[in-house]
């Protein structure tokens, strides 16, 4: 007989896992959406900008969220704007979110590999980084001959909760949204126009009923270089669809909501519509 057991050191470790999880563990996030104007292809005025909001924020706030390439503008030009993932942009978010002690995320347009990606970065205020590459690129826009398409979902610890981060378009898709992770936060950064906005409310509506699961989604307002109009409608919707926080159509501003995770947690367990979901496998 072969008996397999755990060294002291092992033990130490779990231990030390354990009780780290706790103290850094929050039961209540304060999550914010700015909802702004974005400066043509212009990373260095939209940092600028975004850093005077950011550091008005309560100290309260555990999570802000900026909108889909927020340091330039839905643009297909992405040789013109694109960074490396040690560029500028990147250790200002790190640098921003040690100072504030919060985290921050939004999308940008970074270069890999001969590769263009719209990517969400979600940075900690430790300045760790997470990161997620949009899945569904907007052929409409031309965007799927730009940007290489994001193979995988990111499911992002921070403070005990569990977050998934999305991209505009992805919004349409239900499969690719789905909570097969146990996420405890679905968060969604747009550049949605005007046009079709009462889908973007629609559908983020559903997406936090049918996942039982809080969700923001920050979209931007005013008009880009290309015509398109974008009124923003960012929101903060409950487990349940509730409407926690909005800004008007053409509004700029902040939203700010404060997330309990036991209540989804005792909603969740009370309903039970999660266990009752569907198995399923995605082919890519």
């Amino acid at each position: 007989m072969i008996q397999i057991g755990i060294s002291k050191v092992q033990k130490l470790t779990f231990i030390v896992a354990y009780y780290f999880t706790l103290i850094f563990m929050k039961n209540e996030l304060m999550i914010a959406g700015i909802q702004s104007h974005l400066i043509w292809e212009n990373p260095a005025e939209n940092r600028n900008y975004f850093e005077e909001k950011i550091n008005s924020l309560s100290d309260e706030i555990d999570i802000v969220v900026l909108p889909e390439m927020f340091t330039s503008g839905f643009t297909m030009n992405a040789q013109k704007v694109a960074e490396k993932m040690d560029g500028v942009t990147i250790s200002w978010m790190q640098k921003l979110a040690s100072k504030k002690n919060l985290a921050i995320v939004g999308s940008l347009v970074i270069e890999e590999e001969n590769h263009f990606y719209n990517r969400l970065v979600f940075v900690h205020p430790s300045k760790k980084i997470d990161f997620y590459d949009k899945h569904h690129t907007f052929t409409l826009a031309g965007e799927d001959k730009i940007y290489t398409s994001g193979k995988k979902k990111t499911i992002i610890d921070f403070q005990g909760w569990r977050i998934c981060g999305l991209i505009c378009y992805d919004l349409r898709f239900p499969v690719w949204a789905r909570n097969t992770e146990n996420y405890d936060l679905l968060l969604y950064v747009a550049s949605w126009p005007i046009a079709r906005i009462k889908a973007w409310d629609t559908l983020l509506k559903a997406r936090a009923i049918e996942n039982m699961s809080y969700v923001i989604g920050v979209n931007r307002i005013g008009k880009d270089d290309n015509g398109y109009e974008y009124c923003g409608n960012s929101l903060i919707i409950d487990y349940l669809g509730i409407q926690l926080s909005d800004l008007q159509y053409n509004e700029e501003g902040i939203i700010v909501s404060k997330i309990n995770k036991k209540d989804q947690e005792n909603t969740r367990e009370k309903l039970g519509f999660l266990k009752d979901k569907d198995s399923f496998s995605i082919d890519l």
